[in-house]
């Protein structure tokens, strides 16, 4: 059997992803969750030719829904999957072959849990990086669709609640989270804002000790104490983003105040 093919049709299993802006990293996802049922992709309008790639991708089906939030934009993904075993990736990860054989011989166990936490190998461009933070990192992404579901609690770094046992698959899933500077900037940039929105929803207040300190602590942490200094460079510069994207967290709390505050006095009687 080659990777194209199906080893266990008494299983199936769909492979969800959302996009925007992809090119570059998408055609590599996508052949490695070729051995999936169907695939699902939900683009958020991309502007690079992601979409209309997707669109002549012939195992593809591919759906435009507005962005509002990670977790909205999962959970509409997972209500198109036709099937119960689910398999979620982002645009920039790969699934290798070992993974791939550990993902069906998993989904075809009697025995198998409600849902699996994967751990990650992160590269920095096409260099591992072995420290910095993400040698801990672990996500759901295998699941039955009938026992899992996205909680509302968090609009970025989604949370899956299962009804159910979960277990841990012993191969990495390769999550290429760094193509150059300015792309992982932007990124962490966004994500700094939308956990700012999710802090103003909570009503946490903003305050200037915490935007001083948190970005700095974050560093210190994933620097030094998780050993970031041993990746060198690449290190550093993670190191130092990550902290960005705190810093633009406190940043945007701000603002939203701000505007909150404006929105209130310009609505008074």
């Amino acid at each position: 059997m080659n990777k194209f093919e199906l080893s266990n049709p008494e299983q199936k299993l769909s492979a969800l992803i959302i996009t925007y802006n992809e090119m570059g990293y998408i055609e590599r996802c996508l052949d490695s969750i070729s051995f999936a049922d169907e695939i699902i992709v939900v683009d958020s309008y991309s502007t690079d030719g992601t979409y209309e790639f997707l669109t002549n991708h012939p195992k593809v089906k591919v759906i435009q829904n507005p962005f509002e939030n990670f977790t909205a934009q999962k959970s509409f993904a997972l209500k198109q999957a036709t099937n119960d075993w689910i398999l979620f990736v982002d645009a920039d990860e790969v699934v290798t072959d070992k993974l791939e054989k550990e993902i069906l011989d998993t989904i075809n166990d009697p025995n198998a849990h409600e849902a699996y936490w994967f751990y990650r190998k992160f590269m920095f461009q096409n260099t591992p990086l072995n420290y910095s933070g993400w040698q801990t990192d672990k996500n759901h992404r295998l699941f039955k669709k009938s026992k899992a579901h996205f909680t509302d609690k968090k609009i970025v770094h989604e949370t899956l609640e299962v009804d159910g046992t979960s277990g841990i698959l012993k191969e990495r899933l390769t999550h290429y989270c760094y193509k150059d500077y300015n792309d992982y900037k932007g990124k962490m940039l966004r994500y700094g804002q939308l956990k700012a929105k999710e802090a103003f929803y909570k009503e946490k207040k903003f305050s200037y000790i915490a935007m001083i300190f948190k970005p700095l602590w974050k560093f210190f942490n994933h620097y030094f104490l998780r050993l970031g200094f041993l990746d060198g460079k690449r290190g550093f510069t993670i190191s130092y983003l990550n902290a960005l994207g705190v810093l633009e967290r406190f940043r945007e709390l701000k603002r939203l105040e701000k505007k909150n505050e404006l929105t209130y006095y310009l609505v008074m009687p």
